[in-house]
């Protein structure tokens, strides 16, 4: 698939360089860049720190940067942090954030007179992260394109896009967003952080604000999903926005290359029983508490259920003492796993994850079911979908492991009839979810039209 373009064709792309940002937005750009003309040119900017973890990275879960192709005409350049130099963080972890984003207008600017200098051609189409909101009177400036990326899923982005109308009419912690279109399942205390608890005047929820402000500006928006996943809220955000592309999920449409498996996970799993085997992942940002590690090792080895546990080397010191000799026969404790492989592995019967839109793709894309334990976010969101809305999981009862809570949530998705009607509609998902990046497939019919808009004089 190549689309003609103008010989001056040339994308910026201005990725987010926190938390699992980058590398999806990187992920798709190649497989643009693959399906655009020789002429094309992408410029993906960024720091210098992240730019070096996604541009060598080879493999990975979460829509890592591996993939697509197109990489040679992807050329990164460095975007400054915005940190001082000798500056000491002391405000947590929003403060680089903030750092960063109070520079990009101007740094950005910089580091794209950079690119033009040096490839000789004006830029044509600005792409960035959903969260640069000021990207649009960025775009507006230079006369060209604004096309935002929003990294999470539709309900998220829903719940951004509508603050002001969910500050104003809800109510209560269990009350439900049902007043906006495919809302009904989520309630208010579902919500990320900023749009209606948390601190509402902090950097962050002021600059997500303006981003469900300005989003409605942009040429198009387009998301790391499929539109089979929930056609009442698509429809919604599609009368919302100038254009809203399905694209996705990253992981079915260009999947990465298979991952080093050093630790031996899938020779291991290849001894076990189909469906039987628990995954546990949290992601690459978030460690559970110890009493919550206590809690899930204590149900693990009382329940004698096979298991392979992706968890740092640092926080292992906090699990049970004699937990890894005890289990394993059953067990692997591993510092890193090839997720995608493992959750796509028959003998992987359950998936316990912070639900995090990558992990939850690829949940989808391997057809197991989860169990949720959400931590900070779009999360809880995913979450209340993953059990109340798509049925494909269960989560947590009160929000925390406990020894016994998570004995019952493994008896119920692996013994019981209601873990049978998970699989069941996961499955279909997945079904739904490979027929969308198929080649007449929603999500590939979407891909063309931001090929085609991305590559217009």
């Amino acid at each position: 698939m190549v689309t003609p373009s103008p010989a001056h064709s040339h994308v910026a792309v201005v990725a987010f360089p926190f938390g699992t940002h980058a590398a999806p937005l990187l992920s798709v750009v190649r497989r643009l860049a693959a399906a655009s003309s020789p002429e094309t040119i992408f410029s993906f900017f960024s720091t210098t720190q992240s730019n070096h973890t996604i541009f060598t990275t080879v493999s990975g879960g979460g829509g890592g940067g591996g993939g697509g192709g197109g990489g040679a005409k992807v050329k990164a350049y460095d975007v400054w942090d915005g940190v001082p130099e000798g500056h000491t963080f002391t405000r947590g972890h929003q403060e680089p954030i903030e750092l960063f984003m109070k520079a990009a207008p101007q740094s950005l600017r910089l580091s794209i007179d950079k690119a033009v200098a040096e490839t000789g051609k004006e830029v044509t189409c600005l792409v960035t992260d959903a969260f640069f909101w000021f990207a649009a009177d960025m775009a507006q400036d230079m006369g060209v394109p604004w096309v935002p990326f929003w990294t999470a899923g539709p309900c998220a982005l829903s719940a951004h896009l509508h603050t002001d109308l969910i500050r104003h009419q809800a109510g209560g912690g269990n009350e439900s967003l049902g007043f906006i279109a495919g809302m009904s399942k989520i309630q208010v205390q579902d919500l990320p952080e900023g749009v209606v608890f948390g601190d509402l005047e902090s950097y962050f929820s002021t600059m997500i604000h303006q981003m469900g402000l300005m989003l409605p500006r942009a040429t198009a928006v387009f998301i790391n999903s499929f539109e089979e996943l929930d056609k009442t809220i698509t429809d919604d955000l599609k009368s919302k926005f100038q254009k809203f592309l399905n694209v996705g999920p990253f992981n079915l449409a260009s999947p990465p290359p298979p991952a080093q498996d050093e630790s031996g996970c899938l020779p291991w799993l290849d001894k076990r029983e189909a469906g039987s085997v628990v995954y546990i992942s949290f992601g690459s940002v978030v460690v559970p508490p110890k009493e919550e590690l206590v809690a899930i090792a204590e149900a693990l080895e009382f329940s004698g259920v096979s298991f392979i546990w992706s968890l740092k080397d640092n926080a292992k010191a906090n699990l049970p003492k004699g937990f890894l000799d005890k289990t394993k026969t059953h067990g692997k404790v591993v510092a890193w796993a090839p997720q995608t492989d493992i959750l796509s592995h028959k003998s992987v019967g359950v998936f316990v994850s912070h639900c995090g839109w990558n992990s939850l793709l690829e949940s989808i894309a391997g057809g197991v079911p989860m169990i949720c334990r959400p931590f900070f976010g779009d999360q809880r969101l995913n979450g209340r979908m993953i059990e109340d809305g798509w049925e494909i999981g269960i989560k947590i009862d009160g929000g925390e492991f406990t020894k016994q809570g998570m004995e019952s949530c493994l008896d119920v998705v692996l013994s019981q009839d209601k873990g049978k009607k998970m699989r069941e509609n996961i499955k279909v998902l997945k079904e739904l979810a490979t027929k969308a990046v198929g080649p007449r497939g929603s999500s590939t019919e979407n891909f063309k039209q931001l090929l085609h808009l991305i590559n217009s004089p």
